[in-house]
């Protein structure tokens, strides 16, 4: 079932969302094929430490995060992929590997990826390995106000 803390949020803020219930998948290919959705419009969560402060990563789930870049635009050569154990109780309410793109509810600054900010949606897990929701990438950015940077590869 979706976080109940996030449905609040949305309907709080009065965001259109879909939901889409499908079979349960851990990866974010697995779940864009699974429903249909191009794995350019599907976002992928990544949990990264810059200073060893955790931060959230979206991009899309076609691509990776290339670190080298990612340090350069953010101005750190201290910038590398969180562990499991550092950040699996921020999301209490969320299955692990299932986070949704909104950091700001756990307290994490936001780095979205250029090419996901170019899409009209935007897709995501809503913190189980078998739902997503799916709302207007105006709106997201509205709510997140991310920092949007260029550190994804193909």
């Amino acid at each position: 079932m979706p976080s109940e803390k996030l449905k609040e949020y949305l309907d709080k803020h009065k965001v259109d969302y879909e939901e889409i219930s499908h079979p349960v998948k851990y990866t974010a290919q697995q779940v864009a094929a699974a429903v249909h959705i191009s794995g350019k419009e599907l976002a992928k969560t990544v949990i990264i430490k810059i200073q060893g402060k955790l931060a959230m990563a979206v991009l899309p789930a076609s691509c990776r995060v290339d670190f080298a870049l990612l340090r350069e635009v953010v101005g750190s050569d201290d910038v590398e992929l969180a562990r499991e154990h550092e950040f699996k109780d921020l999301f209490p309410d969320c299955e692990i590997g299932a986070m949704p793109p909104f950091g700001n509810l756990y307290g994490l600054d936001i780095y979205v990826a250029q090419k996901l900010a170019e899409d009209d949606e935007i897709a995501f897990k809503a913190c189980t390995h078998s739902d997503l929701f799916k709302m207007s990438y105006a709106d997201y950015n509205r709510l997140v106000d991310p920092i949007v940077l260029r550190f994804e590869m193909s």
